[in-house]
């Protein structure tokens, strides 16, 4: 590539925080995409497709560099659950999600010039028996209304996931670990903190991480 700059086409505070682990100087900017599924769409074919228009749109701002865009969304029972409309709906989603599994589906791109590579990260999600108080008590503070199905993995005072199956940055909206792989291709990269970058055949497993000096999640 060209000695352009990085954009990362994302006004998410967390995506933010998950692209410093990659030790690569970069500019967030915000895109007006439009997030709503079409007829009929899979999760999938949603995080694909939307991360695909972000990226594009960020290389009408800034063509020749090299853009990183993503999009994350949960699926339960084969429905999408994006970000809540408000209370309510936050509150219904939770208590849905509420001691079971579901999945996190994170679609990335990198684009440059003509080029678009798209992939696909998966994980498992478990919820853990909060309760109908603790689920009030979170939607009060306002913190579901811009996540995707209504909580953060990271929220230190709710922490309603009891396991993830997978990689844990995904279900924050940021796959470091595959992103990081991805990014090699066209940068030079210096090895991050992360144990499962440094050792590649765990890649999108780890169960660590450390955000603000917190650290997330323990292995095991």
């Amino acid at each position: 590539m060209n000695e352009s700059r990085i954009i990362l086409a994302s006004a998410s505070p967390r995506r933010r925080e998950l692209m410093k682990w990659l030790g690569i100087e970069f500019t967030a900017v915000r895109t007006d995409t439009d997030e709503a599924p079409l007829p009929g769409e899979t999760a999938i074919s949603m995080v694909e497709r939307l991360s695909r228009r972000k990226a594009q749109a960020a290389q009408a701002q800034y063509p020749g560099a090299l853009v990183i865009a993503a999009d994350t969304d949960v699926e339960l029972d084969g429905a999408i659950l994006g970000k809540p409309a408000d209370a309510a709906q936050a509150r219904a989603m939770l208590h849905a999600l509420r001691r079971r599994a579901h999945s996190v589906f994170t679609g990335f791109t990198l684009a440059q010039d003509n080029a678009l590579e798209t992939e696909l990260v998966h994980s498992r999600v478990w919820m853990r028996d909060y309760a109908d108080a603790e689920v009030a008590a979170y939607v009060a503070t306002g913190d579901p209304l811009d996540k995707a199905a209504g909580y953060a993995v990271q929220h230190q005072g709710f922490q309603p996931v009891e396991r993830v199956d997978g990689c844990f940055a995904n279900v924050m909206g940021l796959p470091v670990c595959r992103l990081y792989h991805a990014l090699a291709r066209h940068v030079a990269l210096a090895a991050p903190p992360l144990e499962c970058i440094q050792h590649p055949e765990r890649e999108c497993s780890v169960r660590a991480i450390v955000l603000n000096g917190r650290e997330m999640l323990k292995d095991g």
